[in-house]
C-alpha cells in the first residue's frame, strides 16, 4: 500500500495537492556529534551593528577521551592566547572589515567604518574590548592609501600587514567582487598564513624614495613631450640631418625651424617650451636629490655600490630607495625574482618553456640596475670617475666592483657571440647579473646610525 505525502504549500495555495510515494528515510551510520552549546550562524557569521562586537564563544577541538570514538566536543576556551585576524578592504572614504578568530573556521563580517585614521582606532579600541587578550592582526592589499595607515595601526598595538594585489589568491571561477567579500577574503587567507606582507618604508626612507620617483615622472613627461615633437615636426616633413637628437646642435636647429602659418608655430614653440621646463624641473630635481642623500642614513650603503661601474648617484638613490634593507633578501636570487628579471617559465611534465623576464616587482628599480649594466658591454676598465667614487671604500668591496667589471662582460660576450642573443636580451641578463653584485655590496656596509 503507497503512502500519500500532501504538500501543505500547495493546499495554502489554493492548488490540488501533489501526490508523490514517500521516500524511506536513511539512518546514518556515523558516530554522533556531541554539541556542548548551539551558537546562532547568522549571528556569528553576519554582524550588522558595529557596536554589537561579541567575543569569540567556542571552538571544536577534539577530546581526549573521545578521540576513540571519533567523537568531537564543543569546549569554550579562554580569550588569552587566541588570534583575532582583522581583514580591512580600504576605500577612499569607507573600510570594510570581516573578522577571522583564530582556532575557528567562521569569519564575521563586521560591517563597513569610515576611512580616517579615527575610525579605524574606533574599530581597535571596540575589537581589543570585545576580545580581551586577543592579539589583533591587521591586513590590508596595497592601493593609494599606501603606508600611513599601517603605520598607525601598527603604532596603536596590534600587528598589521600590507599585501600586495597580485599575490592574494583568487578563484578563477569567482565572478562576484565586492568590498565585504574581499574583506571576508583578507582575514581568512591571513588567518590561513596564505599572505605575505611587503616591505614598509620609514617615513624618512618614504619622503626620500617620493622624492626619486617625483623626478622620475618629470622624466617620462620629457620623454613624452620629445616624442610628440619629433611626430609634429615628422609630420611637417621637418627633418633633422643630424646623428643625435637632442644635444646643442640639434637645440639650435629647432630654433631655426619656421612653419609656413602662425597656428603651426604657436604649437612648435609651446611644444619646444614644455620639454625645456621639464629640463629645468629635472635639473631642480637632481641638486634637492643630491643635498638630501648626503644627510641621509643609507649614503653608506649607496657609496659601497657607487663603486661599481654605471651606478652614480641617482642610480644608486633609486636602488636605495625602492629596494630598501638589503638584508631582507636572504639570497641573490630573491633581490633578482623581487626585480622581475628572472624568465617566465612554463613546464608540465617533461616539456619545459622558459620565455622572457617576468617584468613583477619594482619597475623603477628594474629599469635603473638595468641602464646600470649596458655600461659593462664595454672591457672591464677602472675609470678616472669610477677610481674617484671608490676612494676611502674597503678592500673588499672595490674588489667586488671589479669582479662584477669582469663578469658582466665576459656574460655579454658569451651571450651576444655569433647567432646568439640580441644586445637588449643581453643586457636584462647583465642586469640580473648585476643584482647579484648589488645584493652582495649592499650587505657589507651598514647604514648610518639615526639619532633620537
Amino acid at each position: 500500500m503507497k503512502v500519500k505525502v500532501v504538500s501543505a504549500l500547495r493546499i495554502e495555495r489554493g492548488l490540488r495537492p501533489a501526490e508523490r510515494d514517500a521516500e524511506p528515510q536513511v539512518v546514518g551510520l556515523a558516530p554522533q556529534t556531541i554539541v556542548a552549546e548551539r551558537t546562532d550562524t547568522m549571528k556569528t557569521y553576519l554582524l550588522r551593528d558595529p557596536n554589537t562586537v561579541e567575543a569569540q564563544k567556542a571552538r571544536f577541538v577534539e577530546a581526549p577521551d573521545l578521540q576513540m570514538q571519533g567523537r568531537v566536543e564543543r569546549i569554550v576556551p579562554a580569550e588569552g592566547g587566541l588570534a583575532l585576524y582583522v581583514g580591512l578592504d580600504v576605500h577612499n572614504d569607507t573600510i570594510a572589515v570581516s573578522l577571522a578568530p583564530g582556532g575557528s573556521a567562521e569569519v564575521r563580517r563586521y560591517g563597513i567604518i569610515g576611512g580616517q585614521h579615527d575610525d579605524v582606532l574606533r574599530l581597535i579600541k571596540k575589537l581589543s574590548a570585545a576580545h580581551p587578550g586577543a592579539t589583533l592582526k591587521c591586513c590590508y592589499e596595497a592601493g593609494p592609501r599606501g603606508y600611513p595607515l599601517c603605520r598607525f595601526i601598527r603604532g596603536h598595538g596590534p600587528e598589521c600587514i600590507v599585501v600586495a594585489p597580485s599575490k592574494v589568491p583568487r578563484q578563477p571561477g569567482d565572478r562576484v567582487k565586492t568590498d565585504r567579500r574581499d574583506a571576508d577574503q583578507l582575514a581568512r587567507l591571513h588567518r590561513a598564513g596564505e599572505l605575505t606582507g611587503i616591505y614598509v618604508p620609514d617615513p624618512g626612507d618614504e619622503a626620500v624614495r617620493d622624492l626619486i620617483r617625483a623626478r622620475y615622472q618629470v622624466q617620462k613627461q620629457q620623454h613624452r613631450a620629445r616624442q610628440q615633437l619629433k611626430m609634429f615636426l615628422l609630420r611637417h616633413n621637418v627633418r633633422y640631418a643630424g646623428t643625435k637628437a637632442w644635444t646643442a646642435a640639434h637645440l639650435r636647429f629647432l630654433a631655426t625651424v619656421k612653419l609656413p602659418f602662425a597656428q603651426q608655430q604657436f604649437v612648435f614653440q609651446e611644444m619646444v617650451t614644455v620639454i625645456s621646463e621639464a629640463g629645468a624641473r629635472l635639473e631642480r630635481y637632481e641638486k634637492e636629490i643630491a643635498s638630501v642623500v648626503a644627510h641621509w642614513r643609507w649614503e653608506p650603503v649607496m657609496k659601497a655600490l657607487m663603486s661599481l661601474r654605471g651606478v652614480a648617484l641617482l642610480t644608486a638613490a633609486t636602488l636605495v630607495a625602492e629596494l630598501g634593507d638589503l638584508h631582507r633578501f636572504e639570497t641573490a636570487p630573491q633581490l633578482m625574482s623581487y626585480l622581475g628579471l628572472c624568465p617566465s617559465e612554463h613546464t608540465t611534465g617533461q616539456d619545459r618553456q622558459q620565455g622572457g623576464i617576468t617584468k613583477l616587482g619594482n619597475g623603477i628599480a628594474r629599469k635603473a640596475i638595468i641602464e646600470a649594466a649596458w655600461n659593462n658591454t664595454r672591457p672591464a676598465r677602472v675609470s678616472r670617475t669610477v677610481l674617484e667614487r671608490q676612494q676611502g671604500l674597503p678592500r673588499a668591496i672595490t674588489q667586488a666592483a671589479w669582479n662584477a667589471q669582469l663578469r658582466l662582460h665576459q656574460r655579454y660576450q658569451h651571450l651576444t657571440g655569433v647567432g646568439r642573443k640580441k644586445s637588449q636580451v643581453a643586457a636584462a641578463a647583465l642586469g640580473r647579473e648585476l643584482a647579484g653584485f648589488v645584493w652582495a655590496i649592499g650587505r657589507m656596509v651598514k647604514p648610518r646610525e639615526v639619532k633620537n
